[in-house]
């Protein structure tokens, strides 16, 4: 069944329950006025807390108009019951007015039929009733005032009387009330129920006092604290109908109160309705009370259920409730299984029993505070430490850390417990402390082999530095040798001593690459620190390898510099070594007919000098790019190929870019190429760099 369907099922059966109701209205109202002793005001059994859940019921576009209809059928009965047309009217726009009043005050925002449930709900339903009465009385006395036929005042309070008692003993029947169940077990509800059904006739059947029937309250109050709200409420009815049916007919304790005491015939209405609203006041508000109980006794119930199922199902933390004097209450079973102990061990006793002094005597030393127990715990109660360590002593003897929340329980501002939950976590700690020791010994580890690196880089910078001199001093005498200075040498020698010349200036080469490594490491280029033109660095380390692609070699190497100078900070002569290993490797891993070209421009998004060396060389292959920054590394191509080199040209432009605040990226494929991009931070503002502008292409 669709939403709309059962949405229009629900609205027809209001409908159906309201038009139910006003038809009840009306032959209870006509009952009421009929058998109303004359000059009685018509407070007989004025049923108009009907007309109110007619008005509750009805759809809210509908109420307005159902609270003309209750004032219609107020009209009718007083009619029908060959009363007077002015009364009839007065009557039936008082009643419209009280009904719609008393409806609006009921009713929920949310639209929702009202209930009865709640103390919102008790003073919402107790405003409406003697609104309702009051709304009730002013309308009696103006009415007959208007008319001049009777007394206003003892209008006011019969009617008035009359039309509360129905608002709160009728009006309930229409709300939603309470769904507690029966308190009382079979055999108590049995026995009330029958003292209802005998006491109520003995009570209003006789003709006595009319004092005595109030003795039938304690017996529904009864009813309201034990059984369900629903024969509670039929109880109330019950006996509130048979009263009103024998003063009706005459009979019962209020029918000759008026001959009796020598009053006027209002007052056994009077006295009636006073009988119906105390009723009806004592046994419904104890109603929804015994239902705010049960209800919070519910909710309480579940809380504790629930409580109770995590505390036992926190099987790896330790949960142990104390009463004020620290006696164990609560041990749960991951308290059982932390410590060791089982439940019944330990109810009642002092929880000092779970710590040993000296565990007690660290805690102190640690907070600061007196060596005892009950100090200790102050000091973790009031500073709200949250998993504190603290040492717990098992049944066994053995000793374990714990990591402890202690929280205290109170009850208006009185101590009434505390809870600690714990968590072993020496494991932790030792593991820890282990990290810590391995952390400690793999420090000095590091120191140590710091030390032997540092050791290591001075004996090669000693080593190049003295190397250098006696190659440098060789170089000199080889070619004093092939020019023939020193005399003339055949064709084999010459041959011999160019070998040896190359040779010796690779030998040379390597040692000014250990050297430049060497003073990166120690100075980090500081020493050295001015501001440069990036586009001369870069121009003069081509102009310095120029010379390896002469003849016999074939490559198309151009140099494209941007138009605007680029300032840079730093080590000039570095970043020129930089660049010389850029474009050397890119001339030597290329072979004959290839093109490297070189590149410098400004990337103003990112205010960045780029320096871009493209080569159409063997490339390198892509497993071994990783390793490319990494000291004496080469490609299994180049050892292929037998290229010499020594493998310290990337891993030193690598670390002379880190040392300027910039980076360096290498693309490359096989048999295709390699691009390798610096990107170095352009320092504006230097006025020192004075170069004329232009843009050169230098292809060689």
């Amino acid at each position: 069944m669709s939403e709309a369907t059962a949405v229009g099922r629900t609205v027809r059966l209001r409908l159906l329950v309201v038009g139910g109701s006003l038809l009840l209205l009306v032959l209870l109202a006509w009952f009421a006025t009929r058998h109303a002793p004359p000059r009685d005001y018509v407070t007989g059994i004025w049923p108009i807390g009907i007309g109110t859940g007619a008005v509750l019921l009805a759809p809210r576009r509908l109420r307005l108009v159902v609270s003309l209809a209750v004032g219609s059928t107020g009209v009718l009965a007083i009619l029908l019951s060959d009363q007077p047309a002015d009364l009839a009217v007065g009557y039936g726009l008082m009643s419209a007015l009280e009904v719609w009043v008393a409806a609006r005050v009921l009713q929920r925002r949310d639209g929702r039929r009202p209930g009865l449930r709640s103390d919102d709900d008790l003073r919402r339903y107790f405003a409406a009733a003697f609104l309702g009465g009051a709304i009730a009385a002013t309308g009696a006395a103006t009415t007959y005032l208007v008319d001049g036929s009777g007394d206003p005042a003892r209008a006011a309070l019969g009617v008035g009387m009359a039309h509360l008692a129905s608002q709160l003993y009728l009006v309930p029947l229409f709300l939603r009330l309470p769904n507690q169940g029966a308190i009382a077990g079979p055999g108590e509800r049995w026995a009330q129920w029958a003292a209802i059904a005998a006491g109520a006739p003995l009570l209003l059947v006789p003709d006595a006092s009319p004092s005595l029937v109030f003795l039938v309250i304690p017996v529904l109050a009864w009813g309201a604290l034990r059984i369900t709200p629903l024969e509670s409420m039929l109880q109330l009815l019950g006996v509130l109908a048979l009263a009103v049916l024998l003063t009706s007919y005459g009979e019962g304790p209020f029918a000759d109160v008026p001959a009796r005491y020598g009053l006027p015939g209002d007052f056994r209405g009077i006295l009636l309705s006073a009988f119906c609203a105390t009723c009806a006041v004592i046994v419904i508000p104890l109603m929804l009370r015994v239902g705010e109980y049960v209800g919070a006794a519910r909710a309480s119930a579940a809380e504790r259920d629930l409580v109770r199922g995590i505390v036992d199902g926190a099987s790896g933390i330790a949960i142990i409730g104390t009463d004020p004097d620290g006696r164990i209450t609560l041990f749960n079973p991951g308290a059982q299984q932390l410590l060791g102990y089982r439940a019944g061990e330990v109810l009642g006793r002092l929880t000092p029993m779970l710590h040993s002094p000296e565990a007690i005597r660290d805690k102190a030393l640690e907070l600061g505070v007196e060596d005892d127990f009950v100090a200790v715990v102050t000091a973790l109660v009031q500073r709200g430490l949250v998993s504190a360590p603290i040492r717990f002593l098992r049944k066994d003897g053995v000793e374990r850390t714990h990591a402890m929340t202690l929280t205290r329980l109170a009850v208006g501002g009185r101590t009434s417990g505390y809870v600690s939950t714990s968590e072993d976590i020496t494991d932790q700690l030792d593991t820890e402390q282990a990290l810590r020791d391995a952390l400690e010994t793999e420090r000095r580890a590091v120191e140590r082999l710091r030390g032997v690196d540092a050791v290591k880089d001075q004996f090669v910078s000693t080593v190049s530095h003295e190397l250098r001199t006696p190659i440098t001093s060789i170089l000199g005498y080889l070619e004093l040798l092939t020019d023939g200075t020193l005399g003339e040498l055949r064709g084999p020698q010459v041959d011999a001593l160019l070998r040896v010349q190359s040779n010796s200036h690779r030998l040379l080469s390597l040692i000014d690459d250990l050297l430049t490594l060497s003073r990166v490491a120690e100075t980090g280029l500081r020493p050295h620190e001015e501001p440069f033109d990036l586009r001369d660095a870069v121009r003069a380390a081509h102009d310095v390898v120029a010379p390896t692609w002469d003849a016999p070699r074939v490559l198309d190497v151009s140099l494209d510099l941007c138009e605007v100078p680029l300032p840079t900070y730093g080590d000039r002569e570095m970043v020129e070594r930089l660049a010389v290993n850029l474009i050397g490797n890119a001339v030597k891993f290329t072979d004959d007919g290839g093109s490297v070209s070189v590149c410098v421009h400004l990337d103003p998004d990112r205010q960045e000098s780029v320096l871009e060396v493209v080569d159409t060389g063997i490339g390198i292959p892509d497993e071994e790019q990783a390793h490319l920054f990494t000291r004496f590394f080469r490609s299994s191509l180049a050892e292929g190929r037998a290229i010499p080199g020594s493998g310290l040209g990337l891993s030193i432009a690598h670390e002379i870019v880190e040392h300027h605040g910039g980076s360096v990226d290498v693309r490359s494929r096989v048999g295709v190429g390699t691009t390798v991009e610096v990107r170095l931070p352009v320092r504006p503002g230097m006025s020192n760099i004075q170069l004329p502008l232009g843009r050169s292409t230098e292809p060689t």
